[in-house]
């Protein structure tokens, strides 16, 4: 098969959790431009039906469904219409995600005083792992179930985060325990299921402008701040993740498993400053 043929994705279906903005739109779009039947999830319903139908004006082809990742009592129902609508499940993003609350120090340069361990608010806790961590469990094993189900290879790929690999003093606690969970239970889960030919990979970004936070990413100050801890020297925009997407969910990748896919810049290495 020639290179470019392993990345043909074309008549495969695609789901994607957290799909209405930001990483995860970016992924819903990286598969309907390759040719993939998409179903954009999303706990904002009515925005996820609005990015599908831009994405059928577009000569897509995709759907949505509501799903708010924290209720497990809602998955199965939205997995099984994906599969009644388009004849299976091969491709699954679990990429819901939400801001975990304030890191110990901020953007300028001094201890914040509602990010300390003693007076953090646990109900960012109990929020940042039902979401970040919980329900990318409960993505990966609804996909499981359907994957498995329909006897073909399949893959799934995790919304990690670099923060999972490194300290970050101006990110929230929570999210860096969350997401460092991510990484070791994608490994353990891609153990488990490569005997049923499904493989299931991580991504790791680092700094992309979304709206997560309420967009904090946008306010110049906040941007500035990690612009110049950036190695690259910028934070990205979601089109930079599409190869990537593209190419664990496709054939290409079809001799990875268990692996994370860091995208951040070089911030993993080390900040300049």
């Amino acid at each position: 098969m020639k290179t470019l043929d392993q990345f043909d994705i074309r008549g495969r279906s695609a789901i994607v959790t957290g799909a209405a903005s930001g990483i995860g739109l970016a992924y819903a779009e990286a598969m309907a431009e390759a040719g993939a039947k998409v179903t954009l999830t999303d706990i904002d319903g009515e925005a996820a039906e609005r990015e599908a139908a831009r994405i059928r004006s577009e000569g897509g082809e995709a759907r949505a469904d509501r799903l708010d990742v924290a209720e497990r009592g809602q998955y199965r129902a939205v997995f099984d219409a994906h599969v009644d609508a388009y004849g299976g499940l091969d491709i699954a993003f679990a990429n819901a995600g939400v801001d975990p609350g304030p890191g110990f120090w901020n953007p300028a340069g001094h201890r914040n005083p509602d990010g300390q361990i003693d007076t953090f608010d646990p109900a960012n806790w109990d929020r940042s792992t039902a979401i970040n961590l919980t329900g990318i469990y409960d993505t990966i094993r609804e996909s499981a179930r359907v994957m498995k189900a329909g006897g073909k290879p399949g893959s799934i790929i995790a919304t990690a985060s670099n923060a999972g690999l490194v300290c970050e003093a101006i990110v929230g606690m929570p999210y860096m325990a969350a997401k460092a969970g991510v990484l070791h239970m994608v490994r353990h889960i891609a153990f488990e299921l490569a005997e049923f030919r499904i493989r299931v990979n991580a991504i790791a970004p680092g700094p992309f402008v979304t709206n997560i936070g309420g967009g904090w990413l946008k306010d110049p100050v906040v941007r500035e701040a990690w612009d110049s801890s950036v190695p690259l020297g910028r934070i990205a925009e979601t089109d930079q993740i599409k190869p990537l997407a593209l190419y664990l969910a496709s054939d290409a990748s079809n001799y990875c498993t268990g692996s994370t896919m860091l995208i951040d810049g070089g911030m993993a290495l080390g900040k300049f400053g």
